[in-house]
């Protein structure tokens, strides 16, 4: 005979495994990374038609053409840019995914951007996007030795949302990489 507190237990797991398997399907290995990364931009630019790091930010038409993962899996408190501890076996799977791309290509420049959901004023979701982009980039290099050189980063804050809804929605604090070597002059 099931006593409550079993049957309280077995909701809860029901309820739990399923966002704990979300999780851990959106966390891209290392190898994910690197193939995503690795895939042809859609669009080939002439060379007198590259542009620099900052044009490129500007130009969602390029940004759309640059091969690109969003990892969602790094799980951003609202309204934070901290990336826990916890959360660093995440961030060494990119680390090991951006390593190898650049053993191979030293010149390779991944930009890091930073996104987060609509709740809030458009200026603090723009400031909070950008630290999200540079907390994800500091880890990387301090703690993973990816080259500060090859990483850029930019905040859009709610621009582009993946989840277009005015409410909290976790999915859309995320951040993406893009590869944009093949863009810049």
């Amino acid at each position: 005979m099931l006593n409550r507190r079993a049957v309280a237990t077995g909701l809860l797991a029901a309820l739990i495994m399923p966002s704990v398997a979300l999780a851990q399907a959106t966390t891209p290995s290392a190898t994910q990374i690197e193939r995503q990364l690795e895939v042809a931009p859609r669009i080939q630019l002439q060379p007198n038609k590259r542009v620099t790091v900052r044009e490129f930010k500007r130009r969602p038409d390029l940004r759309r053409a640059a091969p690109s993962i969003d990892i969602q899996s790094i799980n951003f408190e609202f309204g934070s840019a901290e990336i826990p501890f916890s959360q660093y076996r995440k961030v060494e799977n990119i680390a090991d995914g951006l390593n190898r791309i650049l053993r191979r290509d030293r010149r390779a420049t991944i930009l890091i951007e930073g996104h987060t959901d609509a709740v809030g004023s458009f200026a603090s979701n723009q400031v909070l996007s950008e630290r999200r982009a540079d907390s994800l980039k500091r880890v990387l290099v301090r703690e993973f030795g990816v080259p500060s050189r090859s990483l850029e980063t930019v905040g859009y804050g709610e621009e582009f949302l993946l989840v277009p809804t005015r409410n909290e929605n976790w999915r859309n604090r995320r951040v993406t990489l893009r590869r944009i070597d093949s863009f810049l002059r």
